[in-house]
Protein backbone atom coordinates (compact mmCIF):
# COMPACT_ATOMS: atom_id res chain seq x y z
CA UNK A 1 0.00 0.00 0.00
CA UNK A 2 1.33 3.41 -0.90
CA UNK A 3 2.19 5.85 1.91
CA UNK A 4 -0.02 8.48 3.44
CA UNK A 5 -0.81 11.72 1.73
CA UNK A 6 1.60 14.38 2.84
CA UNK A 7 0.86 17.74 4.39
CA UNK A 8 -1.51 19.90 2.37
CA UNK A 9 -2.60 23.39 3.06
CA UNK A 10 -6.26 23.75 4.01
CA UNK A 11 -7.13 24.74 7.56
CA UNK A 12 -8.48 22.39 10.19
CA UNK A 13 -12.17 21.68 10.43
CA UNK A 14 -14.71 19.72 12.47
CA UNK A 15 -14.39 15.96 12.61
CA UNK A 16 -16.32 14.59 9.62
CA UNK A 17 -19.08 12.03 10.04
CA UNK A 18 -18.78 8.66 8.35
CA UNK A 19 -20.91 7.89 5.32
CA UNK A 20 -22.54 4.51 5.80
CA UNK A 21 -23.99 4.25 2.31
CA UNK A 22 -21.02 2.55 0.65
CA UNK A 23 -21.82 -0.41 -1.55
CA UNK A 24 -19.78 -3.57 -1.04
CA UNK A 25 -18.50 -4.86 -4.38
CA UNK A 26 -15.36 -6.64 -3.27
CA UNK A 27 -16.47 -9.76 -5.10
CA UNK A 28 -15.51 -8.06 -8.36
CA UNK A 29 -11.88 -7.50 -7.40
CA UNK A 30 -10.51 -10.82 -8.63
CA UNK A 31 -11.79 -10.43 -12.17
CA UNK A 32 -10.35 -6.91 -12.32
CA UNK A 33 -6.92 -8.20 -11.28
CA UNK A 34 -7.03 -10.86 -13.95
CA UNK A 35 -7.91 -8.26 -16.56
CA UNK A 36 -5.09 -6.02 -15.29
CA UNK A 37 -2.50 -8.72 -15.76
CA UNK A 38 -3.27 -8.78 -19.46
CA UNK A 39 -3.31 -5.00 -19.97
CA UNK A 40 -1.54 -4.08 -23.21
CA UNK A 41 1.54 -1.86 -23.07
CA UNK A 42 2.49 0.26 -26.08
CA UNK A 43 5.85 -0.51 -27.68
CA UNK A 44 8.98 0.95 -26.11
CA UNK A 45 10.61 3.93 -27.71
CA UNK A 46 7.88 6.51 -27.22
CA UNK A 47 9.23 9.72 -25.80
CA UNK A 48 8.06 11.83 -22.92
CA UNK A 49 6.78 15.32 -23.76
CA UNK A 50 8.80 18.27 -22.45
CA UNK A 51 7.64 19.84 -19.23
CA UNK A 52 5.12 22.64 -19.68
CA UNK A 53 6.85 26.02 -19.65
CA UNK A 54 10.28 24.47 -20.24
CA UNK A 55 12.50 26.51 -22.54
CA UNK A 56 13.18 25.25 -26.04
CA UNK A 57 16.84 25.98 -25.45
CA UNK A 58 19.45 23.44 -24.45
CA UNK A 59 18.56 22.53 -20.89
CA UNK A 60 15.40 21.45 -19.14
CA UNK A 61 13.97 23.53 -16.29
CA UNK A 62 13.62 20.46 -14.09
CA UNK A 63 16.44 19.71 -11.62
CA UNK A 64 18.64 17.06 -13.14
CA UNK A 65 16.92 17.78 -16.44
CA UNK A 66 17.66 16.58 -19.94
CA UNK A 67 20.17 18.05 -22.35
CA UNK A 68 19.60 19.78 -25.69
CA UNK A 69 16.09 19.71 -27.07
CA UNK A 70 17.32 18.14 -30.31
CA UNK A 71 18.52 15.04 -28.46
CA UNK A 72 15.96 12.21 -28.18
CA UNK A 73 14.60 11.79 -24.68
CA UNK A 74 14.67 8.38 -22.97
CA UNK A 75 11.60 6.22 -23.42
CA UNK A 76 8.78 6.73 -20.94
CA UNK A 77 8.33 4.20 -18.18
CA UNK A 78 6.26 1.09 -18.83
CA UNK A 79 3.83 2.27 -16.13
CA UNK A 80 3.19 5.63 -17.79
CA UNK A 81 2.43 3.92 -21.09
CA UNK A 82 0.04 1.35 -19.65
CA UNK A 83 -3.69 1.41 -20.29
CA UNK A 84 -4.61 0.39 -16.72
CA UNK A 85 -4.93 4.11 -15.94
CA UNK A 86 -5.76 5.24 -19.48
CA UNK A 87 -2.29 6.57 -20.29
CA UNK A 88 -1.58 9.41 -17.80
CA UNK A 89 1.38 10.45 -19.99
CA UNK A 90 -1.15 11.84 -22.46
CA UNK A 91 -3.29 13.81 -20.01
CA UNK A 92 -3.29 17.43 -21.10
CA UNK A 93 -2.52 20.51 -18.97
CA UNK A 94 -5.42 22.22 -17.21
CA UNK A 95 -5.93 25.83 -16.19
CA UNK A 96 -6.51 26.34 -12.46
CA UNK A 97 -6.88 29.48 -10.31
CA UNK A 98 -3.22 28.93 -9.33
CA UNK A 99 -1.96 28.67 -12.93
CA UNK A 100 -1.59 26.04 -15.67
CA UNK A 101 -1.07 22.62 -14.10
CA UNK A 102 0.08 19.32 -15.59
CA UNK A 103 0.90 15.84 -14.31
CA UNK A 104 4.21 14.69 -15.81
CA UNK A 105 5.18 11.03 -15.25
CA UNK A 106 8.40 10.73 -13.24
CA UNK A 107 11.72 9.91 -14.91
CA UNK A 108 14.13 8.63 -12.32
CA UNK A 109 17.32 10.06 -13.85
CA UNK A 110 15.75 13.50 -14.13
CA UNK A 111 13.64 13.76 -10.98
CA UNK A 112 15.30 11.71 -8.25
CA UNK A 113 17.26 14.58 -6.68
CA UNK A 114 14.30 16.90 -6.27
CA UNK A 115 12.00 14.14 -5.02
CA UNK A 116 14.60 13.06 -2.46
CA UNK A 117 14.86 16.64 -1.23
CA UNK A 118 11.09 16.82 -0.78
CA UNK A 119 10.99 13.47 1.02
CA UNK A 120 13.52 14.81 3.54
CA UNK A 121 11.32 17.78 4.45
CA UNK A 122 10.19 17.05 8.04
CA UNK A 123 6.53 17.87 7.23
CA UNK A 124 6.60 15.32 4.40
CA UNK A 125 8.73 12.70 6.16
CA UNK A 126 6.29 12.56 9.07
CA UNK A 127 3.71 10.87 6.84
CA UNK A 128 5.62 9.40 3.87
CA UNK A 129 8.44 7.99 6.02
CA UNK A 130 10.92 8.07 3.12
CA UNK A 131 13.57 10.38 4.55
CA UNK A 132 17.14 9.38 3.74
CA UNK A 133 19.49 9.23 0.75
CA UNK A 134 18.43 9.01 -2.88
CA UNK A 135 18.47 5.21 -2.70
CA UNK A 136 15.46 5.31 -0.34
CA UNK A 137 13.36 7.37 -2.72
CA UNK A 138 14.52 5.34 -5.72
CA UNK A 139 13.49 2.11 -4.01
CA UNK A 140 10.01 3.55 -3.55
CA UNK A 141 9.73 4.70 -7.18
CA UNK A 142 11.20 1.75 -9.10
CA UNK A 143 8.44 -0.80 -8.43
CA UNK A 144 5.95 1.70 -9.83
CA UNK A 145 8.07 2.72 -12.82
CA UNK A 146 8.84 -0.88 -13.72
CA UNK A 147 5.41 -2.26 -12.86
CA UNK A 148 2.35 -2.99 -14.97
CA UNK A 149 0.92 0.52 -14.70
CA UNK A 150 -1.48 0.13 -11.80
CA UNK A 151 0.39 3.00 -10.07
CA UNK A 152 2.00 5.91 -11.92
CA UNK A 153 4.24 8.41 -10.07
CA UNK A 154 4.07 11.97 -11.44
CA UNK A 155 5.52 15.40 -10.91
CA UNK A 156 2.94 18.13 -10.48
CA UNK A 157 4.11 21.06 -12.62
CA UNK A 158 2.47 24.42 -11.92
CA UNK A 159 3.18 27.35 -14.24
CA UNK A 160 6.18 25.44 -15.62
CA UNK A 161 7.70 24.67 -12.21
CA UNK A 162 7.76 21.19 -10.57
CA UNK A 163 6.22 21.75 -7.13
CA UNK A 164 4.42 18.57 -6.06
CA UNK A 165 4.52 14.79 -6.29
CA UNK A 166 1.51 12.60 -7.09
CA UNK A 167 0.77 8.92 -7.32
CA UNK A 168 -2.22 7.99 -9.46
CA UNK A 169 -3.15 4.37 -8.82
CA UNK A 170 -5.84 1.77 -9.38
CA UNK A 171 -7.33 1.52 -5.90
CA UNK A 172 -9.37 -1.53 -6.88
CA UNK A 173 -6.14 -3.38 -7.74
CA UNK A 174 -4.22 -2.11 -4.69
CA UNK A 175 -3.98 -3.79 -1.26
CA UNK A 176 -6.20 -0.90 -0.11
CA UNK A 177 -9.13 -2.76 -1.73
CA UNK A 178 -8.97 -5.31 1.09
CA UNK A 179 -9.97 -2.60 3.57
CA UNK A 180 -12.94 -0.88 1.92
CA UNK A 181 -15.78 -1.83 -0.47
CA UNK A 182 -13.87 -1.20 -3.68
CA UNK A 183 -15.61 -0.80 -7.01
CA UNK A 184 -14.17 -1.58 -10.45
CA UNK A 185 -11.94 1.20 -11.81
CA UNK A 186 -11.75 3.11 -8.48
CA UNK A 187 -8.76 5.44 -8.88
CA UNK A 188 -6.68 6.59 -5.93
CA UNK A 189 -4.37 9.53 -5.41
CA UNK A 190 -1.49 10.33 -3.05
CA UNK A 191 0.25 13.68 -3.02
CA UNK A 192 2.79 15.90 -1.38
CA UNK A 193 3.42 19.61 -1.85
CA UNK A 194 7.15 20.02 -2.28
CA UNK A 195 7.86 23.61 -1.31
CA UNK A 196 6.96 25.30 1.97
CA UNK A 197 6.05 28.46 0.05
CA UNK A 198 3.27 26.53 -1.72
CA UNK A 199 1.61 25.45 1.53
CA UNK A 200 -0.98 27.33 3.54
CA UNK A 201 -2.37 29.24 0.55
CA UNK A 202 -5.12 26.92 -0.66
CA UNK A 203 -2.96 25.53 -3.48
CA UNK A 204 -3.30 21.96 -2.21
CA UNK A 205 -7.09 22.18 -2.35
CA UNK A 206 -6.99 23.73 -5.83
CA UNK A 207 -4.72 21.00 -7.18
CA UNK A 208 -6.64 18.17 -5.50
CA UNK A 209 -9.77 19.31 -7.31
CA UNK A 210 -7.85 19.67 -10.58
CA UNK A 211 -6.31 16.20 -10.36
CA UNK A 212 -9.62 14.56 -9.42
CA UNK A 213 -11.15 16.29 -12.47
CA UNK A 214 -8.26 15.05 -14.63
CA UNK A 215 -8.93 11.49 -13.51
CA UNK A 216 -12.67 11.73 -14.18
CA UNK A 217 -12.15 13.46 -17.54
CA UNK A 218 -9.57 10.95 -18.77
CA UNK A 219 -10.96 7.77 -17.21
CA UNK A 220 -14.59 7.48 -18.34
CA UNK A 221 -14.97 4.06 -16.68
CA UNK A 222 -13.98 5.46 -13.28
CA UNK A 223 -16.95 6.48 -11.12
CA UNK A 224 -14.98 7.48 -8.00
CA UNK A 225 -11.67 9.02 -7.02
CA UNK A 226 -10.51 7.89 -3.57
CA UNK A 227 -7.77 8.75 -1.10
CA UNK A 228 -6.75 7.60 2.37
CA UNK A 229 -4.85 10.35 4.23
CA UNK A 230 -3.68 9.71 7.75
CA UNK A 231 -6.36 10.82 10.22
CA UNK A 232 -3.68 12.71 12.16
CA UNK A 233 -3.04 14.87 9.11
CA UNK A 234 -5.93 17.24 9.71
CA UNK A 235 -4.84 19.80 7.08
CA UNK A 236 -4.80 17.06 4.45
CA UNK A 237 -8.27 15.76 5.37
CA UNK A 238 -9.61 19.32 5.35
CA UNK A 239 -8.06 19.97 1.93
CA UNK A 240 -9.81 16.91 0.50
CA UNK A 241 -13.13 18.05 1.93
CA UNK A 242 -12.66 21.52 0.43
CA UNK A 243 -11.80 19.92 -2.93
CA UNK A 244 -15.16 18.14 -3.25
CA UNK A 245 -14.35 14.83 -1.55
CA UNK A 246 -16.61 13.37 1.12
CA UNK A 247 -15.52 11.55 4.24
CA UNK A 248 -16.70 7.96 3.83
CA UNK A 249 -15.17 5.96 6.69
CA UNK A 250 -12.24 5.43 9.02
CA UNK A 251 -9.93 2.64 7.90
CA UNK A 252 -7.55 0.57 9.99
CA UNK A 253 -4.67 0.04 7.58
CA UNK A 254 -1.47 -1.86 8.38
CA UNK A 255 0.58 1.33 8.71
CA UNK A 256 -1.95 3.95 9.82
CA UNK A 257 -5.50 4.85 10.74
CA UNK A 258 -6.84 6.59 7.66
CA UNK A 259 -9.76 8.68 6.49
CA UNK A 260 -11.35 7.21 3.36
CA UNK A 261 -12.10 10.22 1.16
CA UNK A 262 -14.26 9.81 -1.95
CA UNK A 263 -15.12 12.09 -4.85
CA UNK A 264 -18.07 10.73 -6.81
CA UNK A 265 -18.56 11.39 -10.50
CA UNK A 266 -22.33 11.72 -9.99
CA UNK A 267 -21.83 14.51 -7.42
CA UNK A 268 -19.10 16.28 -9.35
CA UNK A 269 -21.21 19.26 -10.35
CA UNK A 270 -22.55 19.82 -6.85
CA UNK A 271 -19.28 19.61 -4.87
Amino acid sequence: MAPADAHTDAGTGPAPQADTGAEDTLDLELSEEILALFGEVPPAGETMPPLPGAPASPASSVPGGAGPAAVARPAMSRAAASDLLDHPVGWRPVTTPAGVFQLVPVRLERDLAVLTRWMNDPAVAAFWELAGPEAVTAAHLRPQLEGDGRSVPCLGVLAGVPMSYWEIYRADLDPLARHYPARPQDTGIHLLIGGVHNRGQGIGTTLLRAVADLVLDNRPRCARVVAEPDLRNTPSVSAFLSAGFRFSAELELPDKRAALMVRDRIHRAQL
